[in-house]
């Protein structure tokens, strides 16, 4: 469990509110859409339209990123039309930070209009069918830190913010799920796109071979360190969510290997399919504002 001073701190609706009001007061952008990228997939935010940058360090109240790959900027602007604010990096509980303050900027995207959540990150295959540099769309997912008690939803239930018991059996929006994969297909990604389910560990260590193994006759088809959190609160809040991993290293399955994840590699992977991605993202958020679902 998260230790107890962790709930001193906890910030409060008013201050959630402080934060929103201070960027809205300094972009004229109002944002319909959030995008969080993960480990090396920052280049979305490179292709933003008429910018407002923000340090993490000049925003009242936000987490500071520690990690190589997550730059630690809030982009405002327009993506492929669409008014958005993109996470150049994310925060994770292995940094240190309690889970509510991992996901405080999804309450931020919240109260700063924003209807609906695109989640990416960089993950490991389980999937043995799964090669570097595929895409998986998000079906599902399994909360491994959630299973042991460890939630962003735990403590006090500010309603402001959502119900005190949230279903997730519909997390990951079906209607964005099959619409991203048809964009897929028309982009010629069929052999290397997927849907399947994602498992958040909490890090940072890579996983076990032994680990590896469960994880696989659980369900899970790519593992990472992220996403799920935000994801909980994301839908908590009311929003629409849709997420992809890169597969950016092939989980270790079998003993006698020599073969190791390791950080380098995941970030050389996202830097190498980083146009693909990008293109997968701008023309679904051409169908999703022509549909009017963003």
């Amino acid at each position: 469990m998260e230790p107890a001073a962790s709930e001193e701190r906890r910030y409060t609706y008013e201050q959630h509110k402080e934060t929103a009001d201070w960027l809205l007061d300094h972009t004229k952008h109002r944002p319909s859409l959030a995008i969080i990228c993960g480990s090396g997939l920052g280049g979305l935010a490179d292709q933003v339209k008429d910018p407002v940058v923000f340090n993490y360090t000049d925003i009242p109240n936000f987490p500071q990123s520690t990690v190589v790959g997550h730059a630690g900027k809030l982009v405002f602007g327009r993506l492929a039309g669409v008014s958005c604010v993109v996470m150049k990096g994310r925060f994770h509980m292995y940094e240190g930070y309690p889970l509510w303050k991992v996901t405080f900027p999804v309450r931020i995207f919240h109260l700063l209009g924003a209807r609906t959540l695109i989640v990416t990150n960089a993950a490991g295959g389980l999937n043995r069918r799964y090669q570097v540099g595929d895409i998986m769309v998000i079906r599902d997912h399994i909360n491994m830190p959630g299973l042991a008690g460890i939630n962003p939803l735990s403590g006090p239930c500010d309603e402001r913010f959502g119900p005190r018991f949230p279903a997730m059996s519909d997390a990951y929006d079906e209607q964005l799920r099959a619409l991203a994969l048809a964009v897929g297909k028309e982009l010629g990604y069929g052999p290397s796109l997927h849907e399947g389910v994602y498992c958040t560990l909490g890090g940072p260590n890579y996983e076990t071979i032994a680990e590896c193994r469960f994880l696989q006759q659980l369900g899970a088809d790519a593992v990472g360190m992220s996403t799920v959190p935000e994801v909980l609160v994301a839908r908590h809040s009311g929003l629409r969510v849709f997420g992809f991993s890169l597969i950016t290293n092939k989980s270790v399955l079998e003993y006698g290997t020599r073969e190791k994840a390791n950080h380098a590699e995941v970030l050389e992977a996202g830097r190498q399919a980083a146009l693909k991605l990008e293109r997968l993202v701008s023309v679904l958020l051409e169908r999703m504002k022509g549909k009017g679902l963003v």
